[in-house]
């Protein structure tokens, strides 16, 4: 059997102010549920976390920008580091993802550690 890498997926989605209803908001929990429980049931999730939409960024000056970046009209809304066989594999995962149903995108890539 092949040694199992750890893999981040990258959620990004449009930003948005517009209200969900408390229907569409049970929907989508159910959905990331089942995705997250999916996953976690064949002992391969390490991770997962959502982030905001607040934020700032430092630039190499030391100067700090209110905000957060949206290139494309995308931003990083979350992330999760799942335990797989290869990149093809982490990729079908990603397939699976809630994210996309709501017309986000994953973007799945190897983790390198860090030496110290």
């Amino acid at each position: 059997m092949k040694q199992l890498q750890d893999y981040m997926l990258l959620f990004r989605m449009q930003p948005s102010n517009q209200e969900r209803t408390q229907e569409q908001l049970f929907k989508m929990q159910q959905q990331w549920g089942t995705f997250i429980s999916g996953i976690a049931s064949q002992a391969k999730l390490v991770s997962t976390s959502r982030l905001g939409l607040q934020g700032t960024t430092i630039n190499p000056s030391m100067e700090i920008k209110k905000g957060i970046p949206v290139p494309n009209n995308q931003t990083l809304t979350g992330n999760m580091v799942v335990k797989s066989s290869s990149l093809t594999e982490a990729s079908e995962i990603a397939k699976e993802c809630p994210v996309l149903l709501m017309g986000g995108s994953v973007e799945v890539r190897n983790i390198i550690p860090m030496q110290s």
